[in-house]
């Protein structure tokens, strides 16, 4: 009789644990199966150089001087191979930064930020070439993001990404909290140099297991790691696993139009124990279910390294949001899902961008209008 009722308790524990689990599942956007991309155009790492984000400023109103504006955002251009021979060599030790940078860029003030970053990218060796030759790399405004997360569809604690940018450094700081196993954190520190966003170190903790660091050597141009004596050889332009969103956000901030279905771009990625190239393709613009409403996102997908990768990660861009990420989603080789889908901003992104909503809209409120880019 004994062990009939312990049968009997385990069945009603078993019961109400799949209750929970059904009643806290998300209805969730399910993953296209795997496709064979058409693919239009390989894009790969090139130079990017300092550039004004206008050609030239508005005239001021003849009765009154127009109000300051807060400092614009880092902004850069990629050199096309073809012009890459008309970038110039670096200023002597002695120059003035500013008049180094007046000469290529004369249409931005010596005291706004985008100034000063083109003289902090001059003094280390960065040649300066016309816009024309480019095309626009705007690194994404500073903010506190916050994301519903799941797991496996099921709905997990809120997650942040914290991500600050001065122009010459960043900080990004992923926080995902998973049940049983405690929080997922990714931590990457860096600059910003001739090749766009630059890694110095990628922190990886996942619960309560040891942290693994991976350590961008810019001086000895090798990668090295906590989990392995492996070193490798540092490429530039080479991401970390959560510095290559920002990395690619910056680009589509750019050149939006650019970024077309099939269009396929490769970015070295170096994870806790090792590096390769990662082609990440545009697949198109989605609608993405967010508190309150949806919010249109253009989506990018990482294709499989070689046969039988079963890893993907997923990544949907939003330019109401800045083309800050409105979800992503890691699956892995196992099946297993983590996903993050905006929720709001905890803090309002220091951003004076006409052509985007703000990402610090409330989460429980209405989407807001979305501009097409």
């Amino acid at each position: 009789m004994r062990w009939v009722a312990v049968l009997l308790v385990v069945v009603l524990l078993h019961w109400i644990a799949a209750q929970w689990v059904e009643r806290h599942r998300s209805i969730s956007q399910p993953l296209e199966p795997d496709r064979a991309p058409v693919q239009v155009a390989l894009l790969k790492p090139e130079r990017v150089e300092q550039a004004p984000a206008n050609t030239a400023p508005p005239p001021a109103a003849p009765a009154r001087r127009a109000p300051a504006r807060k400092p614009a955002e880092h902004v850069l251009t990629i050199t096309r191979p073809e012009a890459r021979h008309a970038v110039t060599t670096a200023p002597a030790a002695g120059t003035s930064p500013a008049s180094a940078t007046s000469e290529a860029t004369s249409a931005v003030s010596p005291a706004s930020s985008t100034g000063a970053a083109a003289a902090a990218s001059a003094a280390s060796g960065i040649g300066n070439a016309g816009a024309s030759h480019g095309v626009k790399f705007s690194v994404p405004p500073s903010g506190d993001l916050q994301y519903d997360t799941f797991y496996n569809g099921v709905r997990n604690q809120p997650g942040t990404i914290h991500w600050t940018n001065d122009g010459h450094t960043y900080e990004m700081v992923v926080s995902v909290p998973l049940p049983f196993v405690g929080t997922f954190s990714y931590a990457s520190h860096g600059h910003i140099d001739a090749f766009g966003i630059a890694p110095d170190q990628y922190i990886e903790k996942r619960g309560h297991r040891v942290e693994d660091v991976t350590i961008f050597n810019r001086a000895d141009r090798q990668i090295a790691f906590t989990r392995t004596p492996t070193t490798l050889a540092l490429p530039d332009g080479a991401q970390d696993r959560f510095s290559m969103v920002m990395q690619l956000a910056s680009l589509v901030r750019g050149d939006p139009a650019a970024y077309k279905p099939g269009v396929t771009r490769e970015f070295y990625v170096a994870d806790n124990d090792s590096g390769e190239i990662w082609p990440i393709e545009t697949i198109g613009d989605e609608s993405v279910r967010i508190p309150g409403g949806y919010v249109e996102a253009r989506h990018f997908m990482r294709l499989p390294r070689r046969e039988g990768d079963r890893r993907r990660i997923d990544v949907w861009l939003a330019p109401s949001l800045g083309w800050l990420p409105a979800r992503l989603v890691q699956t892995e080789p196992n099946g297993t899902q983590i996903e993050l889908r905006w929720r709001g901003g905890l803090a309002s992104p220091d951003s004076d961008s006409d052509d985007t909503a703000s990402p610090s809209a409330p989460a429980d409120g209405p989407a807001g209008a979305i501009e097409k880019p």
